[in-house]
């Protein structure tokens, strides 16, 4: 048995738009400037946005916790791979606290606080509240004893008088501390666009907003405080000693382009406008023993030597001009695809084979591979968490496989050819496609909307990194080589 000391607290709210992000952000920012500290950060749930800003201030790769789609144990497990050597553990969770996917709160974020036997820091949107906020506390005090509500943190707090009362509320009814006040202000938003915030690599200039959070988010804190209920939390026991080899990233969410040797080579497309991984997702392609290569498709001329692609999830409708513009990379790819390139997609990267991107009254040409165009929708097309079932043979997974996903989308598939290629999965939560079919097939080309973690469906790098090994074998001696 071995025991992980890991200071940790997980940070909620009573409902989505409480200030969770910002305040998460603030005391990120505030403990490093402030007190030194090496921070590994986490988001609960499925989320790419957040996770990119809370690595890009703490300098260490944000994970996601998720109780639907990973077990108690495994949630422990990355819990402590991630933060066995840093001096404090921060999870920001989603929409309330006590929110799931069901009558029994499957999925929500004190699932999470109870799997890595968390303290709690409660964040109370107190917008004209008063005395009730007492009332407030005190139910998710009580509603799950196995929850440890250790400490409030009041938001948008109008004036000193009104922050008075709220903490003697607070103390006297509830008995817990109030950790701070933030006041109402412009210094506490961060722009943000449909899916959520703008992600932190896409623009330098949204630094200095976060930075200012950090530092005024200082004032008003008492980290002091924070430390000690975080270090208040237990030992994390595990049966076994953890994996802690890591895929190392920089303070951009980056792979670091390291490993050499005799491996398969497996691409990744990652720029501004393909930013949406899980760093779990390249440790386990690394684990499965491939060597990881970052691609920028807005820059790079064509495919660096290959044996399969990885093109996750990101923005491509906002950066469609350039890529469209990035003809060499377009023609490289799809000629790969031809020669039997494995490859896999999400979301952004399926949009990105097709043909088209439409957007208002614009059409920007991709690559062309797929037989669909794509449509910008005002309000989303799939949102929340799938379950599939493999339905069609394919490079990544056996027939009659069932495991569960995510999916976030603007977009919509539509001139889809389907007498060219053929459905993956059959949806049986979610949207996908079209309601009823994700995953579209073609060659070795396996590309959904469905997104997928690692730690969830890990036979996905193994059969990734297989497929790698079996293209290099076939392809690297003959006149495709790449």
């Amino acid at each position: 048995m071995s025991k992980y000391n890991i200071p940790r607290l997980v940070i909620g709210a009573p409902q989505g738009h409480s200030g969770k992000t910002t305040i998460t952000l603030g005391i990120l920012a505030a403990l490093i400037t402030n007190k030194n500290l090496t921070i590994q950060p986490y988001k609960k749930g499925p989320d790419f946005i957040d996770p990119s800003w809370m690595t890009r201030i703490t300098g260490r790769a944000c994970r996601n916790l998720d109780s639907y789609l990973m077990s108690k144990e495994t949630i422990k497990e990355s819990f402590i791979r991630g933060a066995f050597d840093a001096d404090i553990g921060i999870v920001e969770g989603a929409m309330g606290l006590f929110d799931g996917v069901d009558l029994e709160g499957s999925g929500s974020t004190a699932e999470i606080a109870k799997a890595i036997c968390s303290p709690v820091v409660l964040v109370v949107d107190t917008t004209r509240m008063t005395r009730s906020v007492a009332a407030l506390v005190k139910g998710f005090q009580y509603f799950d004893p196995e929850v440890h509500i250790a400490g409030i943190i009041l938001n948008k707090v109008a004036r000193p008088r009104h922050e008075n009362m709220l903490r003697s509320a607070i103390e006297h009814y509830c008995g817990i501390p109030v950790l701070g006040a933030i006041p109402k202000g412009q210094q506490f938003i961060i722009p943000d666009r449909h899916l959520g915030l703008i992600p932190a690599k896409e623009n330098d200039e949204l630094d200095q907003t976060v930075e200012t959070v950090g530092k005024s988010a200082g004032q008003y804190l008492d980290l002091d405080k924070l430390l000690e209920i975080a270090s208040s939390a237990g030992s994390l026991v595990r049966a076994e000693v953890c994996n802690e080899t890591a895929v190392a990233w920089d303070t951009d969410g980056d792979i670091v382009k390291a490993n050499t040797g005799e491996k398969p080579v497996i691409g990744i497309i990652q720029d501004r406008a393909f930013s949406f991984y899980y760093p779990e997702n390249i440790e386990a392609l690394r684990d499965a023993g491939a060597e990881i290569k970052v691609i920028d498709a807005l820059v790079d001329k064509r495919l660096p030597s290959i044996d399969a692609l990885f093109i996750g999830g990101g923005f491509p409708e906002v950066f469609a001009a350039q890529l469209e513009a990035n003809e060499t990379m377009k023609t490289d790819i799809y000629n790969k695809i031809e020669a039997g390139l494995p490859v896999y997609a999400e979301c952004g990267g399926l949009m990105y084979l097709g043909r088209n991107i439409i957007w208002g009254d614009k059409s920007y040409k991709m690559v062309g591979i797929l037989p669909f165009d794509i449509q910008m929708i005002n309000k989303p097309q799939g949102h929340g968490y799938m379950n599939v079932e493999v339905v069609t043979d394919n490079a990544f997974f056996n027939k009659g496989t069932v495991f569960k996903g995510h999916e976030f989308h603007h977009s919509k598939v539509i001139n889809l050819d389907y007498e060219k290629l053929n459905f993956a999965y059959k949806v049986t939560r979610g949207w996908g496609i079209d309601g009823k079919n994700d995953g579209l097939v073609y060659k070795n080309v396996l590309a959904a909307y469905n997104h997928l973690h690692a730690l969830s469906v890990k036979e996905w790098a193994v059969n990734m990194v297989k497929q790698a090994k079996e293209y290099s074998k076939v392809y690297r001696s003959s006149k495709y080589a790449i």
